[in-house]
């Protein structure tokens, strides 16, 4: 008897202690945070060049070291708001909800913007972070606006939403997995307004990117453009990997986070198996380092000697820690790979205190082949990290 009353002492403290170690990362990683984004907000009302061109949010740092600062009408804008916005959910200090309020209506016009796709990333981390945590009829206004500028963007001969419109473009009509992120803002707008079209816009993308965007080993594509006419697809590359066929790793940590919230959000069982692969595929990749933070294309030709990606890794962790929650078979694989992810960031790839103008993470990848932002921090890193620090407190 006192055997079994040891074994589950042993047990029990293995548990509490592992349990107590998460929690200190986790407030470490956001006492951290507070010291940096406040050292980056100095800089940030310091900071006078190209104010004319209203760059007034940071994203990430040019080749000179110095802070790159974006317009409201950039894709990032809406992560630095969404940043602040999670400060303020984890600490419950009203200066971070003054902050998240003041930058995340910066971008206020951004609303009626119906030349991009990327108004989740702009307007739903930024006003969707704000309305859930403070929640008001101006910023309900401004999601719904913004749903139906999205939904501009949709055309039902293809069923799905055009990604760019690019001059002189070899694509009729791209679609990108990124977009997957921007169907939580549609989903959003059906439950504000009770309105089913967002909801059945979000639906048909989704289901056409499951059908044309990914292999058969479940990793994805990064852009399949359709004929406009016949709504066929009619190609298939990787414009921001190494090559068509390549694996590159933000557009697989897309998709995962992108179907793990279609499963959220419809409850259809096909989105979680599905997301179930995808995770299946990114965690089983033979070229993962050890550290599980990505090369930047997982099928680049010079690893190990590539560059990583914080950033994907970031977004998966973040993922995971959701599809934890819905997963039966795999829920605790899933959480043990999220948190050691988690752990490796915040003890390896953090920036000294009082360095890189406050930024959280160095070691971002955002477009490896125009030599545009690698090995530097970027917002959406940030972003996701912090969201992945959420989730994990949450899970308890």
């Amino acid at each position: 008897m006192r055997k079994i009353e040891t074994l589950i002492f042993i047990i029990f403290f293995t548990f509490f202690y592992s349990c107590n170690k998460t929690d200190n990362l986790i407030d470490s990683s956001f006492q951290y945070a507070d010291v940096q984004l406040r050292y980056m907000l100095n800089h940030i009302a310091e900071y006078k060049d190209d104010l004319s061109n209203n760059r007034i949010l940071p994203r990430s740092l040019d080749v000179n070291g110095n802070i790159y600062m974006v317009s409201p009408s950039d894709w990032c804008s809406g992560f630095f708001p969404g940043v602040l916005w999670y400060m303020y959910e984890y600490s419950h200090d009203n200066f971070w909800k003054v902050k998240a309020k003041e930058y995340a209506e910066k971008l206020a016009g951004q609303r009626f913007n119906k030349g991009t796709h990327d108004l989740g990333f702009m307007i739903y981390c930024s006003y969707g972070n704000g309305y859930r945590l403070s929640p008001s009829e101006e910023y309900k206004t401004v999601l719904l606006d913004a749903a139906e500028s999205l939904s501009f963007r949709y055309d039902s001969i293809i069923g799905c939403i055009k990604s760019w419109d690019l001059k002189d473009s070899p694509w009729q009509y791209p679609v990108i997995i990124d977009n997957m992120m921007n169907l939580e803002l549609l989903f959003e707008a059906s439950k504000l307004s009770g309105n089913k079209k967002y909801r059945e816009i979000a639906i048909s993308h989704a289901d056409k990117t499951m059908e044309n965007h990914f292999r058969p080993d479940y990793s994805s594509y990064h852009v399949v453009d359709y004929d406009t006419i016949t709504g066929a697809a009619i190609s298939k590359n990787t414009h921001q990997g190494y090559s068509d066929e390549s694996v590159w790793a933000r557009g697989q940590a897309w998709g995962l986070y992108g179907y793990t919230m279609c499963y959220r959000e419809t409850g259809d069982i096909r989105y979680l198996k599905f997301a179930e692969k995808i995770a299946d595929f990114i965690l089983n990749q033979k070229n993962m380092p050890d550290d599980l933070i990505p090369y930047w294309d997982l099928l680049a030709p010079n690893i190990p000697n590539e560059p990583r990606d914080v950033s994907a890794a970031a977004i998966i962790a973040s993922a995971l820690y959701e599809l934890s929650e819905y997963s039966q078979e795999y829920s605790a694989r899933y959480k043990n790979v999220a948190d050691t992810i988690i752990k490796n960031l915040s003890n390896n790839y953090r920036p000294k205190t009082g360095t890189m103008y406050g930024f959280l993470l160095h070691s971002s990848t955002g477009h490896w082949p125009r030599k545009s932002e690698v090995n530097v921090p970027i917002i959406y890193a940030e972003y996701y990290y912090l969201e992945a620090l959420l989730r994990r407190k949450a899970l308890g």
